[in-house]
């Protein structure tokens, strides 16, 4: 298929970039895409939060207090989970949250979202997309013209100037084709790839 081209002025250009289908033109498969999403999300979570049983919790050695005479409830530790300071009764440990999700999985499901967001008109081909000075304003002046406000640069090998320049603008992320992943690319209402991301694209998910 071919993918129009645009200028780094923001106008369309005459040319076009001819690109597989099997990465650009794929059927959309939205649970597919739910199921390598979650997972995504899930090998990020740390798993590290632990809590104590009442095996674990110090002190209780002893019992607080007799067992009849005093008034109070019976009590044989201050471990019990029915104290302030005493254990958990089912005590969080931690835990591997990573479900598996296979190579041909992934693959499909990133050509299904590059699929929809070519078919959406949210996927942009540009030239080029650069600035010459680490300057915010620089870079909103440029996204001006493509009327992209939460939107992902996708370069082939972006500057310095380019990651510096955007790393102040919260709507605004940018990273190299070898670094997309699902969750970037369902997190923005609009995608600018440039030719040389595109064609890198293609190779890896061909």
């Amino acid at each position: 298929m071919e993918l129009n081209l645009t200028t780094a002025a923001g106008r369309a250009s005459k040319s076009t970039v001819t690109v597989a289908d099997e990465v650009f033109a794929r059927d959309f498969n939205e649970p597919l895409i739910h199921q390598v999403v979650v997972a995504y999300m899930a090998a990020a979570r740390a798993g590290t939060k632990k809590q104590k049983t009442r095996s674990e919790v110090s002190g209780g050695g002893i019992k607080p207090w007799k067992q009849k005479g005093s008034g109070r409830a019976r009590a044989g530790s201050i471990r019990s989970p029915l104290w302030r300071t005493g254990g958990k009764i089912f005590a969080a440990v931690p835990r591997n949250y990573e479900q598996k999700v296979n190579r041909k999985m992934y693959r499909a499901a990133l050509q299904s979202i590059i699929s929809e967001l070519v078919r959406q008109q949210r996927l942009v081909v540009v030239e080029g997309i650069s600035v010459d000075e680490p300057k915010t304003r620089l870079l909103v002046e440029q996204l001006g013209k493509f009327d992209a406000g939460n939107v992902l640069i996708v370069t082939d090998g972006a500057s310095d100037n380019l990651f510096l320049a955007a790393r102040n603008l919260h709507q605004v992320e940018v990273c190299e084709a070898g670094d997309v992943n699902p969750l970037r690319l369902i997190g923005h209402d609009k995608v600018l790839i440039t030719v040389g991301a595109v064609k890198k694209i293609e190779e890896m998910l061909s």
